[in-house]
């Protein structure tokens, strides 16, 4: 079976037969903190689905080349936000599935906690253009202003994290 690691595949507005083929996707991405920041400030982006509503998320992409989950996480955030970092520690990982052109998507998300090391806020450095927007969330605020319920499940993680990491 042909592997789509490493290819964009938009979600798909209905799910699958189970007759249709699967692939698997993997991808890697995070929570960056700017922990010089009193509000431990996270960088986020806004992206459109398919039906045009924005929608916030974690920046995440899929692992270039030979590439490990944690350099994906980091290049990834680097180019959707702007904003450079280190890896804390691992947040987990998430997986869901939903259809495109004719075939099932299992996609796996290892999710990691960031330092901000540098950089500045933009959008203009993401090389697929799927972000439209970007910001910086006050940590304690992250949870609510996230579209995805597994996505807000790490950020709750993030804050339960970050303070052995200060």
């Amino acid at each position: 079976m042909p592997s789509a690691i490493g290819a964009h595949v938009a979600p798909a507005q209905q799910s699958a037969p189970a007759s249709l083929p699967t692939v698997e996707e993997v991808s890697a991405g995070g929570v960056v903190v700017d922990t010089s920041d009193a509000g431990l400030r996270v960088a986020i982006i806004a992206r459109l689905n398919r039906g045009g509503r924005l929608e916030w998320c974690l920046p995440k992409g899929h692992p270039e080349g030979k590439e490990n989950n944690e350099e994906a996480a980091v290049r990834e955030i680097a180019e959707e936000t702007g904003i450079e970092g280190t890896i804390l520690a691992p947040l987990g990982s998430i997986d869901y599935w939903f259809t495109v052109s004719g075939h099932r998507v299992h996609k796996t998300v290892h999710h990691y906690l960031l330092r901000a090391t540098g950089g500045e806020l933009t959008i203009e450095n993401d090389p697929d253009q799927e972000a439209v927007d970007v910001a910086w969330v006050p940590i304690q605020e992250l949870a609510r202003k996230l579209s995805f319920p597994n996505e807000r499940r790490i950020a709750d993680l993030a804050r339960e994290v970050l303070p052995g990491h200060l």
